[in-house]
């Protein structure tokens, strides 16, 4: 007999070794208003098909927790696929990138002709038969050489890329009925599981749509992202030039030398968006009603403070003299700062920004007034003023660097066509074949553990620790403005994950295995596993990524 400990309930019952953790969930009483999709068995992601063989901590999760959600959209992924094989037999499909709480998919038809309305409402027809049937996912473990030969026969030419340059000896990977995808977690047992989701057309595809995480018993609600849509676009179509797909494309031509040059097209392709920004500003400056301020916003470790020197480089090479202030000098003081439900400060929150008297300096700036701006001190919780004075002088324009820069209440009194707005995120630009796209925040927690450890701020474990209360403050107060950009600066890298692998892999390795964090790193660590390191000693000093691995040449 073994011992399985619940999280759930506090409680221990005894099973017999082999046990599944679908057997065991009905053995423990607790409340679920949502069913239950996996589990973290020892702190590890798990199906709920997992079988024990030993003694065990295991806490059921449903779709609210973010591991559960991912177990339930790549299970919703695979009856995509299955459904879209089943009705276009010579058919690709390609679930390309998160977008308007969805995913965009792409349907490549044998006879290449355009996909109709008809055409989804025949796949998701198809996909309703099949939770309908309830057809179980099922795992199979083969060693890596059958997964690749299988993969091969039937043309997936994106996994075989993938598994040849993966390192690993045994691959599992799943079937539904008689089609056979892999997929890099865990799926839910079978496929009345998913009884919650939608297809619809979007743009030159579908949109595939999960449950709301804070509602999970409906569909996540669409929201509009034609900017956001536009930014990934590009970097397909960059991609597509390049002849690089998916990370097995990049593994391959790591593998074959061409690390150094991916390098130097990852870096022009920024440094080319950069200028053409800053020429935008230039032209708009110069305009009939001149641009005099640029806001700059981004989620966290998105690259705004590097991107903000980088402009203000190039503003300079077009005869512009930039100046800039960040929201976070005009904090109030740390006493005033408000409190989130456990009594911490919500230093995310916009009412800790001082906006009113932001936006009176701001006004008496575009007056042409000398200001006497603040900087924050993070050690005393104050506001300080330190002889750094500001004035529009002639071609001289403001940069505004914050989270909050887009809100529309920071400066609701300067006139709109002062201002020109850019949002900088990390929309990660390549995925790891046609059906496992990468989560676009993985780019940004990657970077922030990384530049939490190296320059002594947070430890990994409280840096993960603190990654949920950051993404929630992220939907509330950044997302919702970012289509108010007057353009969009996609700072994730070509062959980022390759550098930051070798920088990642001992940090992560380091969180214990006994407390809750381990799990997300452990699913970084399996995650960054996929990628060739690469070494960042080509990586310029200039680079975005150079503020979070060490060795830029900006002060910070």
């Amino acid at each position: 007999m073994i011992q399985i400990y619940c999280k759930n309930t506090g409680t221990v019952k005894s099973f017999q070794e082999g046990t599944s953790l679908l057997e065991m969930l009905g053995h423990f009483d607790f409340q679920r208003p949502y069913e239950i999709v996996s589990a973290k068995v020892n702190n590890v992601s798990q199906g709920l098909k997992f079988r024990a063989y030993n003694s065990k901590d295991v806490e059921f999760l449903d779709v609210r927790e973010r591991s559960g959600m991912r177990v339930y959209n790549r299970s919703l992924a695979f009856l995509l696929c299955k459904a879209a094989k089943d009705i276009f037999p010579a058919g690709r499909i390609f679930i390309e990138h998160p977008i308007s709480h969805g995913y965009f998919c792409y349907l490549k038809k044998g006879d290449k002709s355009a996909v109709t309305k008809d055409d989804i409402e025949r796949i998701k027809s198809r996909m309703q038969e099949i939770v309908e049937q309830d057809l179980p996912f099922k795992r199979v473990e083969v060693p890596m050489e059958e997964a690749i030969r299988l993969f091969h026969e039937r043309g997936s030419e994106d996994k075989v890329k993938l598994l040849q340059t993966s390192g690993q000896v045994f691959l599992d990977y799943y079937t539904l009925g008689d089609t056979p995808d892999y997929y890099y977690g865990r799926l839910v047992p079978s496929a009345s599981y998913l009884n919650v989701w939608d297809l619809q057309p979007y743009h030159n595809g579908m949109l595939l749509v999960g449950p709301s995480r804070t509602e999970p018993d409906e569909v996540a609600p669409i929201i509009e992202q034609p900017k956001t849509f536009e930014v990934f676009r590009e970097n397909l179509r960059w991609n597509s030039i390049m002849g690089l797909a998916n990370v097995g494309d990049v593994n391959h031509a790591v593998q074959n030398g061409s690390a150094s040059e991916l390098i130097q097209v990852a870096e022009a392709l920024q440094e080319k968006k950069i200028v053409q920004i800053a020429e935008e500003i230039e032209r708009r400056y110069r305009g009939e009603k001149p641009v005099k301020i640029v806001l700059i916003t981004g989620p966290s470790s998105s690259g705004k403070t590097t991107f903000c020197k980088r402009i203000s480089v190039q503003l300079k090479a077009c005869g512009l003299r930039p100046v800039s202030i960040c929201t976070d000098d005009y904090f109030v003081d740390r006493e005033k700062t408000p409190l989130l439900p456990d009594g911490k400060y919500d230093f995310d929150n916009f009412e800790t920004v001082d906006h009113r008297m932001l936006e009176q300096d701001v006004l008496k700036i575009l007056n042409g007034e000398e200001v006497s701006v603040p900087e924050f001190n993070f050690v005393t919780g104050k506001r300080e003023y330190n002889g750094k004075k500001i004035r529009l002088k002639k071609n001289t324009v403001l940069l505004i660097e914050g989270i909050h820069a887009l809100n529309p209440q920071l400066i609701p009194s300067v006139d709109e066509s002062n201002l020109f707005k850019v949002f900088i995120s990390t929309l990660s630009s390549i995925n790891l074949d046609n059906h496992n796209w990468i989560p676009t925040s993985d780019n940004r927690l990657l970077r922030r553990i990384v530049r939490d450890y190296k320059c002594g701020a947070f430890t990994p474990l409280q840096t993960i620790s603190q990654w949920p209360s950051v993404r929630e403050c992220e939907e509330k107060w950044i997302y919702p403005y970012q289509e108010r950009a007057d353009i969009m600066f996609n700072s994730a890298y070509l062959i980022e994950f390759a550098v930051l692998r070798s920088h990642a892999e001992p940090i992560l390795a380091s969180v214990p295995k006994n407390c809750p964090e381990y799990s997300e790193a452990h699913r970084l660590l399996k995650f960054i596993h996929y990628f060739i390191p690469v070494s960042d000693k080509e990586v310029p000093p200039t680079s975005l990524l150079r503020a979070f691995l060490g060795g830029s040449s900006f002060k910070y």
